[in-house]
């Protein structure tokens, strides 16, 4: 007869919860959930086991008393006209994991090479005026006004805006799925980013589920993070005019560094007589038409009542039409799912025997012909 093994009821709904899993599949798959959970019966090991695998949750939790309170690793930026959001997901949780051990083996192996720190990282304070820090983000990354008009679409955008980035020294990723598991989708509704900020390996992640267009506007928003030195996750929904000190500050840093107030103004007095003049904008700067409209209310180009009636119409579109992510080439995705700046000092590492090739495979989450693949994509040649 199978061991069963006892397991507080909470702990199942705890699982459920954090995984983000459909119910009705989850009950489809574990027909005696329902008993589980009301402690009428217990699961054998092997059932637990592949319940723990489907919630995404660690196995050993199951064998404690009640639920982990589990915290997010990061500060909370999320907060907006006092609520917060609680009870992060497991793919919140995986991702952000992933990140930091990233950010520490590439913080450990650049203060070992002796490298110098990067002066920018907390080179502003909430005391500096925003304005003046987006300027000098576009003036580090060598960007000149008008840059993005020139670019064709907003996914050439995203990726010249991520390359230079990283040409900082800041390690971008763009990623809508848990590593490779595109089964495993975040979730836009609870994030939209995070900075891990540090002086020798910076990092910034833009959830890729988002629009192109949001996923610019996250980019620069969390390179002020980096700037400010304060690292955290953000969910900003839309820009509205309230929120926290920080996110208030970054997204006006992001403002400036995306949409020059000098070059929007610009070109209002033409957009205003257009019948879309902020989707008219939106495509010139490269952002999101409400990115746009909340640029014309800080310059008071517009009224508040003016920009909350379009806030609550984009708002309504964006709910009917949603966001698309995923596709394209396996290998060209690594470029923004692990990007070139962490793998080739990964591969370096490898090439000169400081780490193993099992290690590499491990922090680039990219095994054996997968990795040498990926590695000749980006012009390294392994033995």
């Amino acid at each position: 007869m199978p061991l069963r093994v006892d397991v507080a009821p909470a702990l199942y709904d705890w699982a459920v919860q954090r995984s983000r899993v459909d119910t009705g599949k989850l009950f489809q798959d574990f027909p005696k959930l329902a008993e589980w959970q009301s402690g009428e019966a217990s699961p054998t090991l092997k059932q637990l086991e592949d319940f723990a695998k489907a919630t995404r949750s660690p196995f050993g939790y199951f064998f404690l008393p009640k639920p982990p309170e589990e915290r997010l690793p990061v500060a909370d930026f999320r907060t907006i006209e006092g609520t917060s959001q609680t009870h992060p997901s497991a793919d919140l949780l995986d991702t952000i994991y992933t990140m930091q051990r990233r950010q520490a083996w590439l913080r450990e192996t650049r203060i070992a090479e002796e490298a110098e720190p990067l002066v920018f990282v907390g080179s502003a304070s909430l005391a500096d005026t925003p304005d003046a820090a987006g300027r000098e983000m576009r003036r580090a990354l060598g960007f000149s006004g008008g840059w993005a008009s020139s670019v064709r679409t907003w996914q050439e955008a995203v990726s010249e805006l991520r390359r230079a980035v990283e040409r900082l020294g800041v390690i971008a990723v763009i990623n809508g799925v848990v590593g490779n598991n595109t089964r495993r989708q975040l979730d836009v509704e609870e994030f939209r980013g995070f900075a891990l900020a540090d002086a020798y390996a910076p990092l910034i992640f833009v959830n890729g589920a988002d629009a192109k267009s949001a996923q610019m506007f996250t980019l620069a928003h969390e390179l002020a993070h980096i700037w400010l030195g304060q690292e955290g996750l953000s969910g900003f929904k839309f820009l509205l005019p309230e929120g926290l000190d920080v996110e208030q500050w970054c997204n006006r840093a992001a403002a400036e560094f995306l949409v020059p107030a000098q070059e929007f103004r610009t070109r209002w007095e033409k957009a205003k007589r257009a019948g879309s003049p902020y989707e008219m904008l939106a495509r010139a700067f490269k952002v999101s038409p409400v990115v746009a409209a909340r640029r014309a209310l800080d310059l008071e180009l517009v009224g508040r009542s003016e920009f909350f009636d379009f806030y609550e119409y984009y708002n309504a579109q964006a709910h009917r039409t949603g966001a698309s992510s995923g596709g394209g080439d396996f290998y060209n995705n690594q470029n923004t799912r692990v990007g070139e700046l962490f793998t080739k000092h990964v591969l370096q590492a490898a090439l000169e025997g400081k780490i193993g090739f099992k290690e590499a495979y491990d922090l680039t989450g990219l095994q054996g012909g997968t990795f040498q693949k990926y590695a000749q994509r980006i012009g390294i040649d392994l033995p």
